[in-house]
């Protein structure tokens, strides 16, 4: 996710009548489901994948067919279409969260975590967000970005910031020891993976050999959104349930914080911490158009 080739491209094809410029009539306003979008405006000479989507200067959206550096949308029409959107506008990879809902709900999230990552992810747990209705299916979603969100301080750290605690998550009892090093199994990725057990778990599950290269979690971001997935759908923690089998379940939002960090937040522990997941979950809800649902608090 080469650059330069595509403005040579572009006078090529231009030139050869194939990228011919389609004149705008005048038409009526953006529809309403036009309106509903959340995408950032254009901008000249910005990078834009394909499948970005983006609010041109009339007010209308548009989506990129095909990589290009910033090409006007009324001039390059093979590189753009017209677009319409809103909470059901479906990601072309067929996850239930498009890319610009997936911006819009981490503005500000460090560029590892990427949204092809975590699209590159999901062949590995298959069943998450692809589970019984579209509203289960939007929840489920919800509840895990939610959690992940506030987890890593809205994506934003990778890696655990309190580095003392770096030498703690060594537990020299299992057999198969520490062989990346006493501590280099500290918190990292979407879920803050810790612990050699957990990386020789999550390893195992994924078939990669994190116990002895736990860095991965850390340099490639499919890897590391797949750790938060194995959690989300295999552990659950000190709770009764996975976070997966919680939202597909209908057992509420409340029971993933539970499998997460119950035994530090639930039960009185840490209102706070949980009004935070909780508040994250209902945004991330409305900007996926469906509802949260009860039992949001444990």
């Amino acid at each position: 996710m080469s650059r330069r080739l595509l403005a040579t491209l572009t006078t090529l094809v231009v030139c050869s009548g194939l990228g011919a410029v389609m004149p705008m009539t005048a038409s009526a306003a953006p529809s309403a489901a036009a309106a509903s979008c959340s995408a950032p405006d254009w901008a000249a000479g910005q990078w834009y994948p394909a499948g970005s989507v983006v609010r041109y200067s009339d007010g209308r959206y548009y989506r990129a067919e095909h990589d290009n550096p910033g090409y006007d949308p009324l001039i390059s029409t093979w590189y753009w279409e017209p677009h319409s959107c809103g909470p059901s506008d479906p990601s072309p990879s067929g996850f239930i969260v498009n890319e610009s809902q997936f911006n819009q709900m981490f503005p500000n999230r460090n560029s590892f975590y990427s949204y092809n990552g975590l699209v590159a992810a999901l062949s590995a747990y298959p069943g998450f967000a692809n589970t019984g209705s579209d509203t289960v299916k939007r929840q489920e979603a919800a509840a895990f970005l939610a959690n992940v969100s506030h987890e890593t301080g809205g994506l934003v750290h990778i890696v655990e910031q309190n580095t003392a605690n770096y030498p703690h998550y060594c537990d020299t009892t299992q057999p198969y020891g520490c062989p990346a090093g006493h501590d280099a199994y500290y918190g990292r990725g979407p879920i803050q993976l810790s612990w050699n057990f957990n990386y020789k778990a999550a390893g195992d599950a994924l078939g990669l050999d994190l116990l002895n290269n736990p860095w991965l979690v850390q340099n490639d971001s499919a890897v590391a959104w797949k750790t938060a997935l194995w959690y989300w759908h295999t552990q659950s923690g000190p709770g009764s349930m996975t976070g997966h089998d919680a939202m597909v379940g209908g057992h509420g939002f409340g029971q993933t914080i539970r499998s997460i960090n119950g035994s530090l937040e639930c039960d009185g522990k840490n209102p706070g911490q949980v009004q935070s997941r909780v508040d994250n979950y209902q945004r991330f809800t409305g900007i996926l158009g469906t509802s949260p649902g009860g039992n949001l608090y444990c």
